[in-house]
């Protein structure tokens, strides 16, 4: 029961927080130069036009009419219409987000694989010269900006060793995507690069709390070996706040897969928001960062909830 009140209690917080986010983006939205007519017409537009378009819209009524307007249009998948594409931004968005999904999945996935065991083999060897080396490594691939990593990989991958292609698999569909496996390659490393860099430190960090603890000297104590310890005790618990943190890490794979996709040319959501920042195409602009928000507030949500099955300890009233 305890943790099912939990669960609800989550989960109503994250629609709460879904709820001001869309305040958020329609503020954004009116907050535009010259209000949303302005900057779908453009700035050739007359006062007619605009004074013609508003009242089409129904933005010249009373701001919290049009809020709710604004609201149940999103409960039906409306994000309005790319004025520069001349298609329904959900439908835009529903095409490149699969791909950018696959992309940070990816990214995710290969950082932790890396990361959870480089930090456990560090805290194991402790202050000694491989730590260290690690460790300074992993601080020049956090400070490391993903563009200019990404520009390196190109240049050392394609130019000097010509391993793998400098662009992204292209084509509109998944399966156009992973008939291309050999050119994830580098786009995938580039976003795993500095989640790699994080994790680690923050395995590293739980894991020595962890070795710490009275529960390992009592292992110890039991006679159990040291790989015994390290993998059936201090693993499932080191592992607690790292997957707290990959929630939050979600607006962070997202940041970086925008970067990603420009620089190798990967049609996903990131690429979409990119070209839509350099044409000054707000709906598109202001739907990426409306779908962006919610999967942030979703990733947290599911942090929190596998959190609470991993480590039955968290307390009921941690947010």
């Amino acid at each position: 029961m305890d943790t099912v009140w939990y669960l609800t209690r989550r989960v109503l917080q994250a629609l709460v927080v879904i709820l001001l986010v869309t305040v958020v983006v329609f503020c954004l939205l009116h907050a535009l130069p010259g209000g949303p007519a302005r900057g779908i017409l453009g700035p050739q537009a007359t006062a007619q036009q605009i004074a013609a378009f508003n009242h089409e819209q129904g933005l010249d009524r009373p701001l919290p009419v049009q809020y709710v307007h604004y609201l149940g249009t999103l409960l039906h998948g409306d994000l309005g219409t790319s004025y520069t594409l001349n298609e329904a931004v959900s439908r835009l968005i529903t095409q490149r987000l699969p791909k950018t999904l696959v992309l940070t999945v990816l990214s995710a996935l290969v950082g932790l694989l890396l990361a959870v065991p480089l930090g456990m083999w560090q805290a194991v060897r402790r202050n000694r010269p491989v730590d260290y080396v690690v460790t300074t490594l992993s601080f020049v691939a956090y400070s490391t900006p993903v563009y200019f990593l990404g520009l390196l990989l190109i240049l050392l991958f394609t130019q000097v060793l010509n391993w793998f292609p400098s662009q992204a698999p292209q084509g509109d569909t998944l399966g156009q995507v992973f008939a291309d496996p050999v050119g994830l390659v580098l786009p995938v490393a580039t976003g795993a690069a500095s989640m790699v860099a994080v994790f680690s430190r923050y395995m590293r960090a739980s894991t020595l709390e962890n070795l710490s603890e009275d529960y390992v000297r009592t292992a110890r104590a039991g006679g159990s070996g040291p790989y015994a310890i390290l993998f059936r005790h201090v693993f499932r618990n080191s592992l607690t706040p790292v997957i707290a943190m990959l929630g939050y890490y979600v607006p962070v794979l997202f940041g970086g897969a925008l970067v990603v996709e420009q620089l190798f040319n990967y049609p996903g959501m990131g690429l979409l928001f990119w070209s839509a920042a350099q044409a000054s195409d707000y709906p598109v602009l202001l739907g990426c960062v409306l779908v962006i928000s919610v999967a942030t507030v979703v990733g947290t949500l599911l942090a929190d909830v596998v959190q609470r099955v991993v480590d039955p300890r968290v307390k009921e009233g941690r947010v």
